[in-house]
């Protein structure tokens, strides 16, 4: 554990960390297996202790955001429509694709607000923004909102774990992750919820012979 918390030490404080954080954040918006919020959680944890810089680790944070959530519009932009149309219709990511585009329908740009919070949902949601011409202008603005919030959530987190518990950076980053686990939770209940609420309020209609 020792060698391991030196290896962390040593990463924290090199200044290529800025750059390995840019790096996952932009690889997460389009391939959602890399864990940009462990990577931002850890750097903000040990930031409570002086390095890395917590401002930079927001900036660079949003900065790889912003531009992976680009990336995934352009896929969208450019090809998105049929890769999306050939999808299960009764896999998860189908399921996924909806959601992103009921939440567009309805919600507009800031959907992307609540996406980034929750892991595949806001790729899911940056494709279609793609696929369905959603306004190149519009999806900056919005997207910019999105990124650095979630860039000043993430590293925060962290930061709290690493000032609650500052001689053990171990349980500061379990904190962090709890945390951060658990606001993702919370997020997920909300919307299963209203999907919930809307299926019950919703009247099915009787079949044409049906009716009288």
């Amino acid at each position: 554990m020792d060698s391991v918390l030196d290896l962390l030490h040593q990463t924290m404080s090199s200044p290529w960390v800025y750059l390995a954080i840019f790096a996952i954040a932009v690889v997460d918006g389009f391939f959602p297996v890399v864990p940009s919020e462990t990577a931002v959680i850890t750097a903000g944890v040990f930031a409570a202790s002086g390095q890395p810089e917590l401002v930079t680790v927001i900036v660079v944070a949003a900065a790889g955001a912003l531009t992976g959530d680009h990336v995934s519009y352009a896929i969208g932009r450019t090809g998105g429509a049929r890769l999306l149309d050939r999808l299960p219709a009764s896999g998860r990511r189908r399921a996924g694709v909806e959601w992103a585009r009921r939440g567009i329908a309805l919600r507009g740009g800031l959907i992307l607000a609540v996406a980034r919070y929750i892991p595949g949902g806001r790729t899911a949601v940056t494709l279609t923004m793609g696929a369905v011409g959603f306004p190149r202008r519009r999806f900056l603005a919005f997207d910019a909102l999105a990124a650095a919030s979630w860039g000043s959530y993430s590293a925060l987190v962290g930061y709290l774990g690493g000032l609650a518990f500052e001689r053990d950076p171990v349980r500061g980053l379990l904190f962090g992750l709890g945390l951060a686990l658990t606001v993702t939770l919370v997020v997920e209940v909300v919307r299963w919820r209203i999907r919930r609420r809307r299926r019950v309020s919703t009247p099915v209609e009787a079949p044409v012979g049906a009716r009288r």
